[in-house]
C-alpha cells in the first residue's frame, strides 16, 4: 500500500477514534445518555440547511482562514501559534477604521478598507513577533503566546475606552454602518461572502505552492533552513519573516470578516479561541491547504454541533473540545510512531 493510501487510513482512524472518546467522555465523565447527545450534535451541525449554512459554515469560515495562516507559517518552519492575537489585532483595525468611515463610501469601497484595515492589523501584529526574532533571537512560540494575551486586552481597553458606544453602558462599540457589513450569499441564513474568500484563500495559496517560485523556496525552507541556505543560495531570513507577515495577514483578514460578517461589532471574547483551534486544523490537514477546507468545516460542525448538544441534551458543549484534543493528540501520536513520508502540496 503506498504511503499517502496508509496514510489516509490512520488519519480516518484518529478521527473514528476521537469521536469515540468524546461518546466515552460522555458516559464516564458526565453521566449523560450517549445516543440524544450525538443526536442532538448531528442535528446542530448538518441536520438541517439552516444548520449547516447558518451555524457550521459560518463557524468554520474563521477556522478556515486561521488554519491557513497556521498552515502557511508552519510550512515555512514558523511557529506561530498567535492566530489568536493576530485575529483579535485584525477585528480591532477593521471596527476602528469602519467606525470612522460610517457610511461615506460606497459599499463595496468601504467594506475593502475596513477588511483592508483589519489585513494590514493581523500582518502588524505579526511583525512584531517578526521583528523580536530576527534582531533579537526571541523564539516566536514565545513571543506569538504571549502578544496574544496582549491582543485580548487591548480589546478590553478599546471597548471599555477609546471605541465604547456613547452612553458608556454596555462594554462595546456601535454597530458598524450597514454599508459596511459583508453581504450574504442566500437570505435565509447567516452565510456571508467572507466564506467564499476563505475558500479561494486556500485555491490560491496551494497554487502558489505548488506552482510558484516562492512557494517553492518558502517549503524548501520549511523542509530545512540550513540546507536552503548553504545549497539553495536561498534568503532564508526573508523567506521566514515573509511568510511570518503573509501569516499573521491571513490571521487578520479573519478577525476583520468576522466583525464585518458576523457581529458587526468588537466586544470581549469575539474569539472562543478560534486561534488555538485553526492549530488543530492545520495539523489535521497536514498543513495542505486544500484540506484545511475539510477539517475546518469538521471542527465548524464540532463547535456548531456542540452548542446544540448543550441545549438541547444538556451536555456541557465542552465536551466537543475533546473531539479537538483527541484528534491533534492523534495526528501527533501518527506523525511520532509512523513512518516518515514527504508531505508534498499535490
Amino acid at each position: 500500500m503506498r504511503p499517502r493510501a496508509t496514510h489516509d487510513i490512520v488519519l480516518a482512524s484518529a478521527v473514528l477514534v476521537a469521536i469515540t472518546g468524546l461518546a466515552l467522555g460522555v458516559i464516564a465523565i458526565g453521566g449523560h445518555p450517549v445516543l440524544p447527545a450525538l443526536a442532538a450534535l448531528l442535528r446542530g451541525s448538518f441536520g438541517s440547511p439552516f444548520a449547516f449554512f447558518s451555524a457550521t459554515l459560518v463557524r468554520a469560515t474563521p477556522l478556515i482562514l486561521l488554519g491557513l495562516a497556521v498552515g502557511l507559517a508552519f510550512r515555512a518552519g514558523v511557529l506561530n501559534i498567535g492566530g489568536e492575537g493576530q485575529f483579535h489585532a485584525g477585528a480591532c483595525a477593521a471596527v476602528t477604521v469602519g467606525l470612522a468611515l460610517g457610511g461615506s463610501l460606497p459599499r463595496p469601497l468601504s467594506i475593502l478598507v475596513t477588511v483592508a484595515a483589519g489585513t494590514a492589523g493581523g500582518a502588524l501584529w505579526a511583525g512584531i513577533a517578526a521583528i523580536l526574532k530576527r534582531s533579537f533571537g526571541v523564539l516566536e512560540v514565545i513571543s506569538t503566546l504571549m502578544l496574544n494575551f496582549v491582543a485580548a486586552l487591548a480589546v478590553s481597553f478599546l471597548v471599555r475606552g477609546p471605541l465604547q458606544e456613547p452612553t458608556h453602558v454596555y462594554p462595546y462599540p456601535p454597530a458598524l454602518n450597514p454599508s459596511l457589513q459583508l453581504p450574504t450569499l442566500a437570505a435565509d441564513t447567516r452565510l456571508h461572502i467572507g466564506f467564499l474568500a476563505a475558500l479561494g484563500l486556500a485555491f490560491g495559496l496551494w497554487w502558489v505552492l505548488r506552482t510558484t517560485a516562492r512557494g517553492f523556496r518558502l517549503r524548501v525552507v520549511g523542509a530545512g533552513a540550513a540546507a536552503a541556505r548553504s545549497a539553495g543560495r536561498v534568503d532564508v531570513t526573508g523567506v521566514v519573516t515573509a511568510a511570518f507577515l503573509a501569516s499573521g495577514a491571513i490571521a487578520g483578514f479573519a478577525g476583520a470578516v468576522e466583525v464585518t460578517g458576523v457581529t458587526h461589532r468588537l466586544f470581549e471574547g469575539i474569539s472562543p479561541g478560534y486561534g488555538y483551534s485553526a492549530i488543530a486544523v492545520a495539523l489535521l490537514a497536514r498543513l495542505h491547504p486544500l484540506a484545511i477546507i475539510g477539517t475546518g468545516i469538521f471542527f465548524g460542525a464540532l463547535e456548531a454541533g456542540g452548542a446544540a448538544m448543550q441545549r438541547d441534551a444538556g451536555v456541557p458543549a465542552q465536551f466537543a473540545l475533546i473531539v479537538e484534543a483527541l484528534v491533534v493528540l492523534c495526528v501527533l501520536a501518527i506523525d511520532r510512531l509512523g513512518p516518515r513520508t514527504s508531505e508534498g502540496t499535490q
